[in-house]
């Protein structure tokens, strides 16, 4: 399976196309100091970084050291090698022994500091990373509403292409706020949630007395009028409401159940889905005549993995949304871009905010990444890809296991003190089983008793 995720090369290709400049490998700065940033940092040759580099962002940070690490990148693989730095290089969350050398495939950690290999800084040197309103846009993001203005401007409807999560009605807003019916309303609806014989009523609306207990009642088509409908997921419509939809997108005109006159509406539609619609076509989940007409233009929404540039902008933002007096420890921020976020967005902000409410019930000052749900967004593979021989490091020992942070090692020496040394009874204090506190225990040399 290809490693999608390990740069940012593949969302980049398209700048590349639209640009006369060559690609620029480098590297992405996306935390500085422990605050989210996103800046570009070409990299010529092999270069040195540490406090101090010209081009990192400000202000400097203090963990990193003068000359911390000798960093490259060919445009293909990036290696770094630690300089003898005081507070220790990670790569892909693993400690860096200092004098060798390692391909950094996903995240790489200088003091502080976070950074991502790219194959192209290019398009985030000349776009940067903008919060507008809360919607995160990174280079890959801003294309895509450069496509998506144009279609709002000049078009009736859009669909949007993307895995769950990833924004798609966030993108269909976008396409609503740009056209020129960004005055009128905006009506949200997701297909896979109305329940089996309702959506026709919840579509196109019901007359008093079209069946036991109907009174009259628009629809979302009504509703929509003079603005935006959003379908998503609309290939879970049954297809006869499908035939019923495709009418009312060639006519503009909606005809609610039970009425015998039908009434004009003015509706653009915007839908999505995370399948592909020619595929739903040819398994007869979607009719081809409404394909055609709502099928084109398509856009393709780049999932959270491919935009990565994004990822640290993001959990900050979710941080806000939970306790205040928080503070959050770089190790959160690694842990959430070594792992692929299958849900996206969405997924995202909940294993975020359940970090933050975990963190407040153990009585942590800061949340890290132990704080961080057992699998959740499922890690990345980064083991290391081929190398030639020359580029292959000689064998080395089983490489020592990061140390406990301060304030675990504080809370599990509180737990057993408060216990009496039990294991047992200071693992539930924990929340966690007690084999994994022996592991704990034996592996960052903390003393207890036998009992259990």
């Amino acid at each position: 399976m290809e490693h999608e995720g390990s740069t940012l090369g593949q969302s980049d290709a398209a700048a590349r196309r639209d640009s006369d400049e060559p690609p620029r490998p480098g590297l992405v700065q996306v935390l500085g100091a422990g605050a989210p940033v996103a800046v570009a940092v070409p990299l010529h040759g092999e270069q040195a970084l540490g406090r101090g580099t010209p081009g990192l962002s400000e202000p400097a940070d203090p963990r990193m050291s003068r000359h911390h690490a000798r960093v490259s990148h060919d445009g293909q693989r990036c290696w770094v090698t630690d300089l003898g730095s005081q507070n220790g290089t990670f790569v892909d969350g693993e400690p860096l022994p200092s004098g060798e050398r390692r391909q950094v495939h996903r995240v790489l950690r200088l003091g502080d500091s976070l950074f991502i290999p790219s194959a192209d800084v290019g398009p985030l040197a000349r776009q940067g990373v903008i919060d507008d309103g809360g919607f995160v846009r990174g280079p890959a993001m801003r294309r895509l509403l450069e496509q998506v203005s144009r279609s709002a401007q000049h078009g009736l409807t859009l669909h949007i292409h993307g895995e769950s999560g990833a924004g798609k009605e966030g993108v269909a807003r976008a396409f609503h706020e740009l056209g020129p019916r960004r005055a009128g309303p905006f009506v949200a609806v997701n297909c896979a949630a109305i329940p089996l014989g309702l959506a026709e009523r919840l579509l196109f609306g019901a007359k008093r007395g079209a069946y036991s207990g109907a009174d009259d009642a628009e629809g979302y088509l009504q509703a929509a009028d003079g603005g935006t409908l959003f379908l998503d997921e609309v290939t879970e419509l049954d297809l006869q409401v499908q035939a019923k939809l495709l009418r009312t997108l060639e006519t503009h005109e909606v005809l609610p159940l039970g009425s015998a006159r039908a009434r004009k509406v003015d509706v653009r539609v915007c839908s999505a889905s995370n399948r592909d619609l020619r595929a739903q076509v040819a398994t007869g989940r979607l009719r081809e005549d409404l394909y055609f007409r709502l099928g084109r233009p398509e856009v393709r929404l780049p999932a959270l993995r491919q935009r990565p540039e994004e990822l640290t902008l993001l959990v900050a933002r979710f941080l806000q949304e939970g306790p205040e007096g928080l503070g959050a420890h770089v190790s959160l921020f690694e842990a959430c871009l070594l792992r692929a976020w299958p849900g996206n967005v969405r997924e995202l902000r909940v294993e975020v905010r359940g970090a933050s409410q975990e963190a407040l019930l153990r009585g942590a000052r800061r949340i890290e990444a132990g704080h961080l749900a057992p699998g959740a967004g499922h890690a990345f593979n980064t083991d290391p890809r081929e190398r030639t021989p020359e580029e292959a490091p000689a064998p080395r020992p089983p490489r020592p296991r990061p140390p406990l942070e301060d304030s675990e090692r504080a809370r599990v020496e509180e737990a057993l003190r408060a216990h009496g040394g039990n294991v047992a009874a200071a693992a539930r204090a924990l929340g966690m089983h007690r084999t994994h506190l022996r592991r704990l225990l034996q592996r960052h040399g903390l003393g207890a008793t036998s009992r259990e």
